[in-house]
């Protein structure tokens, strides 16, 4: 394991830095947007605009790259980054923190295509999935423990401002000075989002709705936290929880994928969400142990969502198409990422805020419906023919190398005849 990670510790200690700056500036922003008394729908656009910035970043950083090459490029989102997250704390008003917060939703997915291309030609096949499952892992931990420095001060002075940028800083360190060989030019993928609602409808439905909860919850889950009383270290838990959680869920059910119809699995997990939805919206709960115990089931189940999708997408792929699956269905949860805010933002400011959960169970709603009439059109996936299911950190950390990087290998057996 250690001579695996050797080679790649100088890009895994670059994204630790990130994520970890990305955690403190991701959740400083709306502790202190309620603080500044910024309304929800303000908010919520903060998740509309990184949504906005960062499938732009997906889209062109693969052109930035060519012209500049990767360790500039790099350096420069970087730097770009820790400005924005200065500019925050310079600049404290609602439409000012919605541009800048596309700005670093560019640089995330500019900084996350670089490192994961590198990672790309730095494995083999052999270790692919294991370096690649470290990865994820490391980026997780340090989003989470970035998100819990907030336990440590006042969330309205500007040292976590401060914080934030000087891990940015510290990110194009390691790469700046490793003698790691730079990789070749990133993938340009065509996307076909016809031929992809052709080779599964489920999973083009579903990863919209998808993407519409995942971001709702993740941009307005502090504001929930904060408007029904919790107290900052409650609410920087009540953020980290459900990641882990998602982490933790990926393993039995990604297991469970693959015995059964995906398709059964994506039923019971939306099931399990929509439980948590009606949970919240019924008994409003302040404790905080219910509140986290709830967190806990409704991560688990709506970041445990996306990997079974495009698994279930890849088990009707043709061979050599796994990419453009990946890389269509991630710009299809982008787009539900970029909607799911500002409604949720919106739900909040006039109804209040337990609407989020009312935004949520409408996005589990649809899934479970939608799937329960597929079900009914078309049989399952023989176990033989199904491709490998594949942990996947939806969102914020996952792009179109990341679909890469997860795919790469040997190519799985498909099954093109049937659409699910």
């Amino acid at each position: 394991m250690i001579k695996d990670i050797l080679p790649i510790g100088a890009l895994l200690l670059g994204s630790a830095f990130l994520l970890f700056g990305g955690g403190i500036h991701g959740l400083i922003l709306p502790v202190r947007g309620t603080i500044e008394g910024f309304d929800s729908l303000s908010l919520g656009l903060l998740g509309t605009g990184w949504a906005l910035g960062y499938v732009a970043g997906c889209i062109l950083t693969a052109g930035l790259v060519a012209r500049v090459g990767h360790i500039r490029a790099f350096g420069a989102m970087c730097a770009i980054a820790a400005v924005t997250v200065l500019c925050n704390a310079i600049i404290v008003t609602p439409w000012a923190w919605i541009a800048l917060r596309g700005i670093t939703g560019f640089c995330f997915a500019a900084t996350a295509m670089i490192v994961e291309s590198w990672l790309s030609e730095r494995t083999d096949p052999g270790n692919r999935g294991r370096i690649f499952g470290i990865y994820t892992m490391v980026n997780l931990g340090a989003s989470t423990a970035g998100q819990l420095m907030l336990t440590m001060g006042d969330p309205a002075g500007f040292v976590f401002f401060a914080l934030g940028a000087i891990f940015y800083c510290l990110a194009l360190v390691p790469t700046a000075l490793s003698s790691v060989t730079t990789p070749t030019p990133l993938v340009s993928v065509r996307l076909n989002l016809r031929a992809l609602w052709r080779n599964s409808p489920v999973a083009v439905f579903a990863v919209f709705w998808v993407g519409l909860s995942n971001a709702s919850f993740g941009t307005l889950a502090a504001v929930y936290a904060q408007n029904v009383g919790l107290v900052l270290a409650a609410v920087a838990l009540f953020t980290s929880i459900p990641i882990l959680a998602g982490a933790i869920m990926q393993i039995p059910v990604g297991l469970l994928s693959d015995k059964m119809d995906r398709r059964r699995v994506l039923l019971g997990v939306a099931v399990l969400a929509l439980i948590a939805d009606a949970a919240f919206l019924s008994f409003a709960p302040e404790a905080r142990i219910a509140n986290f115990a709830l967190a806990a089931l409704l991560g688990g189940s709506i970041f445990a969502m996306y990997p079974v999708i495009v698994a279930h997408a890849n088990d009707h792929a043709e061979p050599g198409t796994a990419i453009q699956i990946s890389g269509g269905l991630l710009l299809i949860f982008g787009i539900g990422s970029i909607v799911g805010p500002l409604v949720a933002g919106w739900a909040m400011g006039s109804i209040g805020s337990r609407a989020l959960y009312g935004v949520t169970a409408l996005a589990h709603l649809m899934i479970i419906a939608y799937t329960l009439w597929r079900m009914r059109q078309r049989d399952g996936v023989a176990t033989a023919h199904k491709s490998t299911f594949q942990p996947i950190n939806a969102g914020r950390t996952s792009n179109l190398q990341t679909a890469e990087l997860s795919q790469s290998g040997p190519a799985p057996s498909a099954s093109p005849e049937k659409a699910p």
